[in-house]
């Protein structure tokens, strides 16, 4: 929650005799992170850094913290775990719309079994829809917490013990928004509480399974129309120390990490310095980033000496194969830029995945020209749905055309604006364009391929690669899309506010000045 993925050096979580717990325990406090949504079925799983950094900041504390994801975990793993930890806060992570009518009923079962429970949700999502949110949940949701959530997790437990809870920066409750939300000055800290989670080897991308997620930066200076990673954070930019990074990725069990930074390496020597602790250190790990293909131009060899390191696969949100696609959402990259990209990161060995926007507006002639293109390169190509989500810029051009406001569809692979096509015949596109991809990337041709990977994963009772490779036609199903528009619908999206999209500072969670503790360095804007 909180719409953080990041980890500090210091105290080594899963050493307990480095931790220094404060001698009172003051409340019991139980984080969720809800299920999974329909992408990561198949292709990724990925671990909730932002939940575990903010169970990290809750228990320097003094407060007793435990985690259940329901991404890997069941109901009623949850369930036992309230009626045995009676937690007297509860607080679910919200990252994605789509999870928010989930959340919402979580909430109001745990009010039931535990009723002085005080219940919070939290994270990137829920922050640009907080009242509406509050509102829908009919007093099953005591708050919500909008920006970051380490700044904010002490002072509101603090708060809910001792009283005023509305004054809390960042917190919304019944009565209105209290301060604005604090922004951490620095990445380093606190810890992600990677010990409090279960059933970790079931966190993969792809092949690299098991796999652990780590944050070098947070933040984004460009600002896509599509995105609303920039429009959280203020287009801040944040970077953790070179040491403090290092010490984490040292203190990871798994073999794999995925580098879950919104662009990775935009500062060649900030990506050098990490380097360098990483090769000091002689940690050993495979990798998998994204980027964008400018950064890759302008600084290869940074990625070549991660290759190095073991950078082995490679996001690039491409976003569209012309330009005209690219000037709509304002990616300030060409398609030469593209697919010089393209071209370097085969030179450095890494494996790319393309992923592309599917425009509800494309007909059947545009869905054959993007197959032949995904057919014509050999990156793996992945498609996203063109979906306008509260926070982005396209929220309030593309809204008012906004076919169903039901969260649950708001998931990129769903149209929920107008297709040009019957919207039956777009889904049987769309998923023809993704089964013609997945049979040239998986199923039995890549097993072959990946033998030795697949091999090496089953012999240490790792199956989540093995599963993804045969799981395509359970999961994507014209059918299946096409009825989820049918379900009946109890909690719905608000209309967007009239708002001047032209001063992009009122799309902003954060804004400059409300930061916990030293100034931190900044985009200009």
């Amino acid at each position: 929650m909180g719409g953080t993925r990041t980890g500090r050096a210091g105290l080594r979580r899963g050493h307990p005799c480095q931790v220094r717990l404060p001698d009172e325990v003051t409340m019991r406090v139980l984080l969720v992170h809800p299920s999974a949504l329909m992408y990561s079925e198949i292709f990724l799983r990925l671990e909730p850094l932002g939940l575990e950094r903010v169970a990290g900041a809750a228990r320097d504390a003094g407060h007793e913290v435990r985690v259940v994801d329901l991404q890997v975990l069941s109901r009623k793993t949850l369930r036992g775990e309230v009626r045995s930890f009676r937690p007297e806060a509860l607080g679910i992570s919200l990252n994605y719309l789509a999870n928010i009518p989930e959340a919402i009923e979580l909430a109001a079962e745990v009010k039931r079994a535990v009723p002085g429970c005080f219940v919070f949700l939290g994270g990137h999502s829920v922050s640009f829809v907080a009242e509406d949110v509050l509102e829908q949940a009919e007093g099953a949701v005591d708050a919500v917490v909008r920006g970051e959530g380490e700044p904010a997790i002490g002072p509101l437990l603090e708060a809910v013990r001792d009283g005023g809870v509305a004054g809390v920066p960042g917190v919304v409750t019944a009565a209105g928004r209290g301060p604005a939300p604090l922004m951490l000055h620095g990445i380093d800290a606190p810890l992600p509480a990677r010990d409090l989670m279960r059933a970790r080897r079931r966190y993969f991308i792809g092949e690299l399974d098991p796999c652990a997620s780590i944050e070098f930066t947070r933040g984004c200076p460009w600002d896509c129309s599509f995105c609303s990673a920039w429009t959280f954070y203020g287009r801040s930019y944040r970077k953790a120390s070179p040491e403090a990074a290092a010490e984490d990725l040292a203190n990871i069990r798994e073999p794999n990490v995925f580098i879950v930074d919104d662009v990775a390496f935009i500062r060649p020597e900030h990506g050098d310095a990490i380097a360098a602790e990483v090769e000091r250190r002689r940690i050993r790990k495979r990798y998998y980033l994204e980027t964008r293909s400018d950064v890759l131009l302008r600084h290869p060899e940074v990625f070549e000496r991660w290759a190095r390191l073991g950078l082995k696969y490679m996001f690039l949100g491409m976003e569209a194969i012309d330009a005209e696609g690219l000037d709509l959402y304002r990616k300030r990259v060409s398609p030469d830029e593209n697919f010089r990209a393209l071209q370097t990161a085969r030179r450095l060995g890494i494996k790319v995945a393309i992923n592309l926007i599917v425009d509800p507006s494309w007909d059947e002639e545009r869905f054959r020209v993007v197959r032949d293109f995904a057919l014509a390169v050999p990156e793996i190509v992945h498609f996203t749905v063109m979906t306008p989500y509260p926070g982005t810029e396209i929220w309030h051009t593309e809204s008012r055309r906004l076919t169903t406001r039901d969260y649950r569809l708001f998931d990129i692979q769903h149209a929920v604006v107008p297709t040009t096509l019957p919207l039956e015949r777009f889904y049987e596109e769309l998923v023809r364009t993704q089964a013609v991809i997945n049979r040239k990337h998986l199923g039995l041709r890549t097993a072959v391929g990946a033998a030795r990977v697949l091999t090496g994963n089953l012999l240490h009772g790792q199956t989540n690669f093995a599963r993804m490779l045969w799981k395509f036609n359970q999961v994507y199903n014209p059918r299946r899309q096409f009825a989820d528009h049918g379900r009946p619908v109890r909690y719905e999206l608000p209309l967007p506010q009239h708002l001047d999209v032209g001063d992009r500072r009122a799309l902003y969670i954060h804004t400059r000045g409300a930061t916990q503790g030293a100034p931190s360095r900044r985009t200009t804007d």
